[in-house]
């Protein structure tokens, strides 16, 4: 039940006063993106009935599908590299921000045909949330039973028929299922100029800040999962607090020269500027819940990039065919200044017990950097025929370098300059049937080392990537739409050695069936359904007989996801939503000895679409984890976290 609070009376309050004009309204429909991006309203904000499909979907504070911008197809698109903003290449290093998107959709199979440089395990593309020509101010408040509580706020300013200008910002006061507290504050600005109806300029820049304490990640001392921990514990010191900022920045220009010609442009920046961070582990944890309290504290951290691309299309029509043909140039340069950790060891504690330990004076060591550029031209065409078929092929040369070592000492080297490509194709069967095939090649960034591990933080080489799927897509409606398909994907592997160090073990390979059935069933009902059946296998020298076992950690077999949004006849303005998540054992050591047992989770919610004022609103109720399912998150190879538990919140939202 969420808690009597002066923001909850104000909810309530709101709501009642609210009541007699809900009945008015109409039922409101899915919401349209591009009114979206116009207006800058929030209150129509629904993943459900926005998602093209099962495959990831995120708008304002909803994410709902089977991956997400961590995990798609058993890999991080993000860690790989494969991040676009409206298309264009973007080294993220720290996120978009939610006051600058407007959607996210993770793109795999038949939905990456339209993106002329696919990437393997899919792609991570933000939609931006672009000023319009409407006057816009929309209100969020929201609020859970632990206490957490957060205030947004998005203007939109149209200056005159050119220029047009949008504000955000964002206070976040959280407290966390292991009772550890947070406070950051983002800011964003942004603006849309068109002087001619040819040009269009839209500069951004958004910056967050504030402090994190860290809670532990528990490592068991032997093979097997950690013992049943206490829930709303602080199990650390609360000295042992992140502090930093983060910014982004960025043009995105969109020009079309002439009658079938458009140049396309973005350059950004991002980066995060860390004043201090900890990493607290307990080590050595055995089933009576003692062990030993480890801290990393680290210096000042920082992660650099600047990065863009520059796309020249021609667009040709030929009666019933469409031919497209991309000339890109990509680039970046990243800078990333790391290590240096003072190691604090607290010696034996209980899980049980809280963390006294006053902090002690710290002593760095030098810090280690790494530089990469890189550059990519491409050459791609994309042809359509209507009632016949889409044919994607591209080529590109890219060239990598990255220098890491000691200052002052000479670097170690890693260089690379493959051709990559990639070709995909579909074929229109029937007017409700449409197959696909396609393969792609990659050049990818491989994350860096995890907090636990010897070299954790280091920078890791690029690797070559490759994918290969196929499958079908079918209108069993007007509406709901069925996607199927199989998929391989292959890539080095990167875990935990007998050293501790997190380095290249062998390759991985991800074989894999994939399906989505999204669409409005009924005119009250839409559905996002989907699941994937994986088969993940490591394969190299060392599998079988140095401790490394035949499954990539992490690796899990099945992913079921249903969600569902159904406005109930005679109750105009309101709908109720279900989501319900399985997903099967989870391989969580190198060996395999170790698994998370299978787990499902269920939410449910509600969502009521007034009027204040004759300004829409819409307020959000969902119960999460309505089990209280206890458990364990994977935080790397023997490593782990807690599920969060059941939790109850709300926000209400107001478009002014």
């Amino acid at each position: 039940m969420i808690p009597r609070s002066p923001l909850a009376c104000a909810i309530a309050a709101l709501l009642l006063a609210a009541a007699p004009l809900a009945h008015a309204q109409t039922a409101s429909p899915a919401i349209d993106a591009a009114t979206t991006a116009a207006t800058g309203a929030r209150a129509a904000e629904n993943a459900v009935r926005s998602a093209a499909d099962a495959f990831g979907t995120t708008i304002g504070r909803e994410t709902i599908g089977l991956y997400n911008a961590e995990n798609a197809r058993g890999f991080s698109p993000t860690a790989a590299g494969n991040v676009r903003i409206e298309g264009l290449y973007f080294d993220q290093v720290w996120e978009l921000g939610a006051r600058l998107q407007r959607t996210t959709q993770i793109r795999v199979g038949l939905s990456a045909l339209g993106s002329p440089f696919p990437a393997p395990t899919g792609i991570v593309d933000y939609a931006f949330r672009t000023p319009g020509d409407e006057t816009a101010l929309s209100l969020l408040a929201a609020l859970n039973q632990w206490g957490n509580r957060s205030f947004e706020v998005d203007a939109n300013l149209p200056m005159n028929e050119a220029l047009s200008l949008g504000l955000g910002t964002a206070l976040y006061n959280d407290r966390n299922f292991n009772a550890t507290r947070a406070r950051f504050l983002e800011l964003s600005a942004t603006a849309r100029w068109q002087p001619t109806a040819d040009l269009e300029l839209v500069p951004f820049i958004t910056r967050a800040s504030g402090y994190e304490i860290k809670g532990p990640v528990f490592l068991p001392a032997a093979e097997g999962l950690p013992p049943r921990l206490p829930r709303r514990f602080l199990k650390g010191p609360d000295w042992a607090r992140y502090e930093g900022s983060a910014f982004n920045a960025g043009l995105i220009s969109t020009w079309r020269i002439a009658e079938g010609w458009e140049l396309k442009g973005g350059a950004f920046h991002s980066r995060f500027d860390d004043r201090q961070g900890f990493t607290n582990l307990i080590t050595d944890l055995a089933a009576d819940g003692t062990g030993n309290q480890l801290l990393f504290a680290d210096p000042p951290l920082r992660f650099i990039s600047t990065s863009g691309e520059l796309r020249l299309t021609r667009t040709a029509q030929d009666g019933a065919r469409t031919h497209r043909i991309h000339a890109s140039l990509r680039a970046r340069a990243g800078y990333r200044r790391f290590g240096g950790a003072d190691v604090i060891d607290l010696g034996p504690t209980s899980v049980f017990a809280p963390t006294t330990a006053a902090k002690p004076a710290l002593t760095f060591t030098t810090q280690q950097q790494d530089r990469v550029r890189q550059w990519t031209v491409g050459l791609a065409y994309e042809g359509r025929w209507q009632g016949v078929g889409e044919l994607s092929v591209g080529l590109q040369k890219t060239q990598y370098r990255k220098r890491i070592g000691l200052p002052g000492e000479p670097p170690v080297a890693t260089d690379a300059a493959p051709f990559l490509y990639n070709v995909t194709a579909a074929a229109e069967i029937t007017p409700r049937l449409v197959v696909y095939g396609g393969y792609v090649t990659g050049l990818e960034e491989s994350g860096v080392a995890p907090e636990n591990a010897a070299n954790r933080n280091e920078a890791l080489p690029a690797i070559r990537t490759s994918q290969r799927d196929a499958g079908l897509r079918y209108a069993l409606t007007g509406e709901v739409k069925l996607v199927a398909g199989v998929f391989d994907v292959r890539k080095p592997y990167f875990n935990l050695d007998g050293a501790g160090r997190f380095d290249a073990l062998g390759d991985v390979i991800n074989q894999g069936v994939e399906t989505s059935i999204a669409g409005a069933v009924t005119s009250r009902l839409s559905v996002v359904a989907g699941g994937v059946l994986l088969r993940p296998k490591v394969r190299g020298a060392g599998v079988g007989t140095a401790g490394i076992g035949p499954r990539p950690v992490g690796a899990i077999s099945r992913r079921i996801e249903l969600n569902a949004d159904w406005r109930p006849p005679g109750l105009t303005g309101l709908s109720l939503d279900l989501s319900a998540s399985h997903r099967s054992a989870e391989t969580a050591s190198v060996s395999n000895l170790t698994a998370i047992p299978p787990r499902t989770l269920v939410d449910l919610g509600g969502r009521y679409q007034f009027a204040i004022a004759g300004k829409s609103a819409t307020l959000r109720l969902q119960v999460e984890n309505v089990t209280d399912l206890q458990g364990f998150e994977l935080q790397g190879a023997g490593a782990y976290d807690l599920i969060a538990g059941r939790r109850f919140g709300g926000y209400l939202t107001v478009d002014l």
